[in-house]
């Protein structure tokens, strides 16, 4: 766990968030509310109060842009020229021939690639509610795509054959992926998620580098123990399968350029091995590449595969002298309360 020199409370005005990206099936409202910073385990921190942290309307900025319609020309039937008695003296121009093209010809067309390829993509239901994601593009090696399903987006990129392979939490139990490329191409795959109705889950998006983590402090954990699950902390999906606890999946590839990344929390709400709660939050420290400016973030929530509640946020960092603080924003989430089975 980072060690973190102080705290930073968190308070200011929230407005109603509304908007959610693709595939949605449906959004709760969100009422007025205030935040307040998360206390830490530090007696020597000091306090620094942050205002100006407000829920927009804003979305995160998709990648793709509708282009503009292109303006249909229409060309003018060129005037017929006569042409004067003299050029019967010309000499006649060769005959076009249609035989077969040499093995010169031949060789150079085969030469030219074929820019059709077949995109498809596989979406296949697993364990503790997650779904395998396969994509096979061919043609479109090392290229950055956009995966949409349930609000939710994140960017990849495909190997060196044109795929990728990963695992994704669903959010709904019908469950619909949009993979898209820069370039209008894309595909669709689609699956049913039962084990959905077993798991709550908690997941916050954003672009760029912006520094936010998702964390998960289950049955009053501390910072820093077993209980607290993080980005340093993700576990597995094996803790939710038998009961043990949740575990965090970061989606998103870092090395795309103001990319789209996100992180998922699950709990197993229906077969918890202990009575309790899970405290949530959001949390960004005060770096380089954030301090002074202002960062966006959206929340999504879902319990047992339900109605999916977001919230877009908006968040004013203090300047650079207050690197390595941290904000922590409490209250963005439902926190989740656990009975043992």
């Amino acid at each position: 766990m980072k060690n973190r020199k102080a705290l930073i409370t968190t308070a200011g005005t929230l407005a109603c968030a509304v908007g959610i990206g693709f595939f949605m099936q449906s959004t709760n409202s969100v009422p007025h509310a205030e935040y307040q910073g998360a206390t830490l385990a530090n007696a020597d921190a000091s306090v620094l109060d942050v205002e100006e942290i407000i829920l927009t309307s804003a979305e995160i900025a998709d990648d793709f842009i509708e282009p503009e319609p292109v303006e249909t020309v229409t060309l003018a039937a060129a005037e017929v020229v006569v042409a004067p008695a003299a050029a019967a003296t010309m000499p006649e121009a060769e005959p076009v021939s249609f035989s077969e093209p040499t093995p010169e010809i031949v060789a150079e067309a085969e030469a030219i690639p074929d820019l059709a390829c077949e995109i498809s993509a596989n979406a296949r239901a697993v364990a503790a509610a997650m779904v395998n994601l396969t994509l096979s593009a061919s043609c479109l090696p090392n290229e950055r795509v956009t995966v949409h399903h349930a609000g939710m987006l994140f960017n990849e990129i495909t190997n060196d054959a044109g795929g990728f392979d990963i695992t994704v939490p669903a959010l709904t139990t019908e469950a619909t992926f949009v993979l898209a490329f820069t370039n209008g191409e894309g595909a669709v795959a689609q699956t049913t998620v039962e084990e959905l109705a077993d798991f709550d889950r908690v997941a916050v998006q954003w672009k760029g580098d912006t520094g936010f983590e998702l964390h998960a402090r289950e049955y009053d954990a501390d910072y820093g123990s077993d209980g607290h699950v993080w980005s340093g902390a993700t576990r597995d999906m094996s803790y939710a399968v038998t009961g043990e606890g949740g575990f965090i999946t970061r989606l998103g590839n870092a090395d795309v350029p103001d990319g789209l990344l996100a992180e998922v929390y699950t709990f197993p709400a229906s077969t918890a091995q202990a009575a309790g709660g899970v405290a949530l939050s959001v949390e960004a420290e005060v770096a380089e590449n954030n301090c002074g400016l202002e960062i966006e973030a959206q929340t999504l929530q879902t319990f047992s595969g339900k109605d999916i509640t977001s919230r877009d946020l908006t968040l004013s960092v203090p300047d650079c002298d207050a690197a390595g603080n941290f904000l922590v924003l409490n209250n963005l989430f439902e926190d989740l309360k656990v009975a043992s089975n």
